[in-house]
């Protein structure tokens, strides 16, 4: 694998946890590794997608200390993500293709309250709890994947996701230090019930 797609930029974030409330069952990490192709193809989607929402996030609260900068500097890294997923597929034979959603994160951005103090701790925090899910089956891959360019490439991505999450919980509390723990413990019951309910298939969610 070329060094630019191995690389993955190193988070360098304040840690900040974020505690999931349930593990990703053997059964994902089968399917996953089973059917790895489509795992990327939902990959490339899953990095789009988060780069769209840094840059809608810094749209929607232009005016918040510090959220345009870090959603900015977010978006450019997930962006070089994509960029290396894709070259992954076309060394593969693959093309992105349509996406073909994503109940889980559209289930978790449905309970997003919407006075504006609130929209903007739900976004920060449902986004929080993405990018720990995401940390955790990219952890998962990296240890199961037998490439070991591959297994390097998906054990640097999941630091990075970790720094992410990281991040939006830091940005969180700042937002709402009153709230953001008990909304945040909320919205992570929410979550697990999620993972435990939706069909397991080979998608990062």
């Amino acid at each position: 694998m070329p060094e630019s797609i191995a690389r993955a930029a190193a988070p360098c974030y304040a840690p900040v946890a974020v505690k999931l409330l349930c593990d990703t069952s053997a059964e994902w990490v089968e399917q996953a590794v089973e059917h790895f192709d489509q795992v990327l193809v939902d990959h490339a989607h899953c990095e789009k997608k988060a780069a769209a929402q840094a840059l809608s996030l810094l749209s929607a609260f232009p005016g918040e200390p510090g959220l345009a900068r870090a959603m900015a500097r977010l978006a450019r890294e997930e962006a070089g993500h994509l960029f290396q997923v894709l070259a992954l597929l076309e060394k593969r034979g693959l093309c992105l293709g349509a996406d073909g959603g994503d109940p889980y994160a559209q289930a978790l951005q449905s309970q997003v309250r919407q006075p504006a103090r609130e929209r903007l701790l739900d976004r920060l925090l449902v986004s929080a709890l993405i990018e720990a899910r995401s940390e955790e089956r990219l952890s998962l891959l990296a240890a199961r994947l037998r490439d070991p360019a591959l297994r390097d490439f998906y054990a640097r991505l999941a630091q990075a996701e970790k720094g992410h999450g990281e991040l939006f919980l830091e940005l969180a509390r700042k937002t709402a230090p009153q709230s953001c723990d008990s909304r945040l413990a909320e919205l992570a019951r929410i979550e697990a019930k999620l993972i435990r309910s939706l069909p397991v298939r080979p998608r990062i969610h």
